[in-house]
């Protein structure tokens, strides 16, 4: 009896507003003389009894879970195995028999955020591959394992493994997270480098086949043929000679990415050198080059040879692709302590915004027929962008279309 009268009374303190709502109405409706007493009071008993009973759901609910979540937890003591799991770079969830999260370590917390302890796993792993191993790992005690990926809020990849760790008497099971993102991307790039070297070979060597065989055939003794053709074949060997060349160059470049260079470059001096080079190609392109610099020598860590290749690469890509702008800007600034800036400007018709933040991949092109119109092998900016990674330099680029195209590098 004493235990029906508490369960009564809690629901009532529960439900305290509304008991409160409802005999003010019931008292103003006595004093005013409204309704008869009777009705009045029935009706307060009616209302009090639905909102005793639309709360006790939930009460009943709370006073279910709440102490069987906590129970779990707290039945399981697993002395000083959370700060050594804290250590780990890995997502790590441990888990009762029935699914229950029992600890999660901080790299979880973390990647995933904080999960409330006592609810169960499929609370916050909700992929139908994942969820079908750690069934299997928890009704059969068996080592699982699965790649699962993420989509939002950025693409993600994870190996994940299920596992039981501890005795029948008292079991307890392990779900692992591993994220080989970066991993993926790498035989991604490996993959789609290979393909796009093997096409851009491809193309050049079928060119030569046809031309050489044609001339070995029915041009054997027509001379009229071989002018127009042996032009052709060397421009695609040239073609076949600057991309091998480019390729050899970035082998090299990753084969000492971690060597950071010892000498010192006057960048004054380079830039004019780099300048005075590409003077023919500018006349060709009726392009002019002007170089803005301080009178003081501006001096950096690098290799001399390396940044005239990253200064030939953008001043010769301004004049090609800028060239309806009938000028291309550099400008060289100090910056303290001991850095500097470099600035190459065309006026050209400038990059969509959706094409800039990949012009550094390798074989990337906004335009195909246009780069390869201009002998361009795809691979200039991904060479330029791994001699300033050695360099521990930033590239950015900032472009607008119909108004040109800026790019700067910063020591």
């Amino acid at each position: 009896m004493e235990g029906i009268l508490s369960g009564i009374a809690s629901r009532m303190a529960a439900a305290w507003f509304v008991l409160l709502a409802t005999t003010a109405v019931a008292l103003l409706a006595l004093y005013d003389g409204a309704l008869p007493a009777l009705a009045v009071i029935s009706a307060w008993l009616i209302v009090c009894a639905a909102a005793i009973a639309a709360i006790r759901p939930r009460l009943a609910a709370e006073e279910e879970s709440v102490p069987d979540s906590l129970e779990t937890v707290l039945a399981f003591d697993f002395g000083d195995l959370p700060g050594l799991l804290d250590e780990i770079d890995l997502a790590i969830y441990l888990l009762a028999p029935d699914g229950t999260v029992l600890f999660q370590n901080r790299s979880a917390s973390d990647t995933f955020g904080k999960f409330p302890l006592g609810s169960h796993i499929s609370a916050r792993m909700r992929a139908p591959g994942v969820l079908d191993i750690i069934r299997d790992t928890l009704a059969n005690g068996r080592v699982n394992q699965i790649e699962y990926s993420e989509r939002l809020p950025s693409e993600r990849v994870y190996l994940v493994r299920s596992a039981p760790v501890s005795d029948a008497e008292r079991p307890v099971f392990m779900l692992v997270l591993r994220d080989v993102s970066e991993a993926r991307r790498i035989d991604r790039m490996r993959s789609d480098f290979v393909a796009n070297a093997s096409h851009e070979l491809r193309t050049p060597l079928a060119s030569l086949r046809g031309y050489i065989e044609t001339l070995q055939g029915p041009a054997k003794h027509d001379v009229k043929a071989q002018e127009r053709f042996l032009p052709i074949m060397l421009d695609q060997a040239t073609r076949m000679s600057r991309l091998v060349d480019d390729l050899m160059s970035l082998s090299r470049l990753e084969a000492k990415a971690h060597l950071p260079p010892d000498q010192t470059v006057t960048l004054n001096a380079l830039l004019g050198h780099v300048r005075d080079s590409l003077l023919p190609l500018a006349e060709d392109l009726e392009v002019s080059i002007h170089l803005f610099m301080p009178e003081e020598p501006v001096t950096v860590n690098g290799d001399k040879d390396e940044l005239v290749e990253v200064f030939e690469n953008l001043i010769e890509n301004a004049c090609k692709y800028g060239s309806e702008g009938g000028k291309v800007e550099v400008y060289l600034k100090p910056l303290s302590p001991s850095g500097a800036e470099v600035s190459v400007v065309d006026h050209g018709p400038g990059i969509p915004s959706e094409h800039v933040p990949r012009l550094t991949e390798r074989f990337y092109r906004v335009s195909v027929a246009d780069s390869r119109s201009k002998k361009g092998t795809g691979l200039g900016l991904a060479i330029v962008k791994h001699i300033l990674t050695r360099h521990r330099a930033r590239l950015s680029v900032k472009s607008e279309v119909g108004h040109g195209t800026t790019f700067t590098v910063r020591f």
